[in-house]
């Protein structure tokens, strides 16, 4: 577990976009309601099917949402990176985790009581909309997702994921790189592709001379070249 360094759980607060339209005396409630959960790399946040008493904000580290199919295996969801929230939509659905969350690395994340979060919502109906609006994108996020997977090839869908993890200074330049977030395992499973599957594009890509792989470290030497076989 870690050393505990002293958060400023309202300042984190104020970052996440369901709470924009929250003025101070609001934050400072809500922080009452909230709490640090500190895990482990490994440590498994919650089960599927377990309930869900609010929802989760990782303030650094790295989180997993995934389920297992009735074969044993894995589907990864979502890779939650610092500064991104999850469970919201389930929370007001009122009903048990469809996936289950493990820490991929050391993490803190802040956890948010359900009650707090109707309480306010009881208070001020506007924030419904602030928070309506944010599980919009969530779900446009997911619509764009199934798309690729029905529509895209794999080739099409891990050069799609390279381009978007460029930084945005890197997305039209010459030998820049790309560092995968987490192991190719779990970004293969994001991709609703096989580790082997992965690897063998990779290796197309490899000999393509579209990309030269290093571990994790993906450099291209151009990306105008790369964008050209997305499809």
């Amino acid at each position: 577990m870690h050393s505990k360094h002293p958060v400023n759980i309202e300042a984190l607060l104020t970052h996440i976009p369901l709470f924009e339209g929250l003025g101070p005396e609001e934050i400072t409630r809500m922080a009452h309601s909230t709490r640090e959960i500190h895990a482990s790399k490994g440590d498994i946040l919650f089960h599927k099917n377990d309930p869900c008493n609010g929802f989760h904000l990782l303030v650094y580290g790295q989180i997993k949402l995934a389920f297992t199919s009735q074969q044993g295996n894995e589907k990864v969801v979502q890779i939650v990176q610092q500064g991104q929230s999850f469970g919201e939509a389930i929370m007001f659905m009122e009903k048990a985790y469809i996936v289950f969350a493990q820490a991929l690395t050391d993490s803190l994340l802040l956890h948010v009581s359900k009650q707090a979060v109707f309480a306010e919502l009881e208070r001020d109906p506007r924030l419904c909309r602030k928070m309506l609006a944010s599980m919009a994108i969530r779900l446009h996020t997911l619509m764009n997702d199934v798309e690729s997977y029905s529509l895209h090839s794999g080739k099409e869908r891990i050069i799609g994921y390279l381009l978007r993890e460029l930084a945005e200074e890197d997305q039209n330049g010459t030998d820049v790189a790309v560092t995968l977030p987490t192991n190719k395992g779990v970004i293969a499973s994001r991709l609703n592709l096989t580790q082997e599957h992965f690897s063998r594009i990779l290796h197309e890509l490899t000999e393509l001379g579209l990309i030269v792989v290093e571990g994790r470290k993906i450099h291209i030497p151009s990306v105008a070249n790369l964008r050209k076989h997305e499809g």
